[in-house]
């Protein structure tokens, strides 16, 4: 295993646009998820209130709902961590280091296992770096402390950190099928953020559309991995959520998993790159 993940390492560590975006990944869940008290103080300083309630002392930051409320909003930089794994595996076509690996002894089973390695590498940083915020955040702002309150709810954490493994493994398959980088990352960005929101809300809403279409909504690969983490910000307007993890939602994204690493060991199987 430390092998495999060595090998990523060198073929990464000197490329530019990996640490651009690891950089502005890093960036964008420091700052979002960090600045919740900051625009709460903004609306207050432009008179907005929630039926005279000062918006500061929503309790965002409180534990344990933190954990919820953090990997729900993290989860929307997911795509970021996509485009490296599509632009990781889119250079093993264009500059041929599949085959040269193969040459020198690497096969094709252990160049994927090299691949999940790496997967599982970049979503666990990304999960300590949420339990590292969560933490300050907690520490500053949480109106409960208290070792026995800091850690609930963290459950949270590692399923959003099957979530993004599960979404890198997507991101895997797709390179895999088509080998170029622009373009698997124009299509992942806009599969993510447009067509498969959009057919979501069609099949759920559309009255012409029959209940059995309607029942596979939550089988689509995407909405599947963001209701992992159920919606958590309704309720602080007193209306009812859903503040745990659903086994249900789990078994969906595993079998995702499995499909994914699967149907990938198969195009490498019979790709000659």
């Amino acid at each position: 295993m430390k092998r495999l993940l060595e090998i990523e390492w060198l073929k990464l560590r000197h490329y530019r646009p990996f640490w651009v975006l690891t950089g502005m990944y890093c960036l964008c869940v420091v700052l979002i998820c960090s600045s919740g008290m900051l625009f709460l103080r903004f609306l207050k300083n432009k008179g907005a209130d929630f039926d005279g309630i000062d918006p500061t002392i929503i309790p965002i930051y409180d534990y344990p709902d933190i954990w919820q409320n953090m990997t729900w909003v993290a989860s929307i930089f997911k795509v970021i961590l996509g485009f490296i794994v599509v632009i990781s595996v889119a250079n093993e076509a264009s500059y041929r280091t599949l085959r040269q690996n193969v040459i020198d002894g690497l096969s094709k089973s252990e160049f994927l296992k090299s691949k999940l390695i790496f997967i599982t590498a970049l979503s666990v940083l990304s999960t300590l770096l949420l339990l590292v915020i969560g933490l300050i955040m907690g520490s500053l702002y949480s109106h409960v402390q208290g070792v026995e309150y800091m850690f609930r709810g963290t459950a949270f954490l590692p399923a959003y950190c099957l979530g993004v493994i599960t979404y890198l493994t997507f991101a895997m398959l797709i390179t895999l099928l088509i080998p170029r980088a622009g373009v698997v990352i124009v299509a992942l960005f806009m599969y993510t953020v447009m067509f498969e929101p959009l057919l979501s809300v069609f099949l759920l809403h559309h009255p012409d559309v029959a209940d059995w279409l309607r029942s596979l909504v939550p089988f689509l690969p995407v909405r599947s991995i963001y209701d992992l983490v159920p919606f958590p910000f309704p309720r602080y307007f007193l209306m009812e959520i859903q503040d745990y993890i659903s086994f249900r939602q789990v078994a969906i994204v595993v079998g995702w998993l499995i499909f994914n690493i699967g149907i990938s060991s198969l195009i490498l199987q019979k790709k000659d790159w």
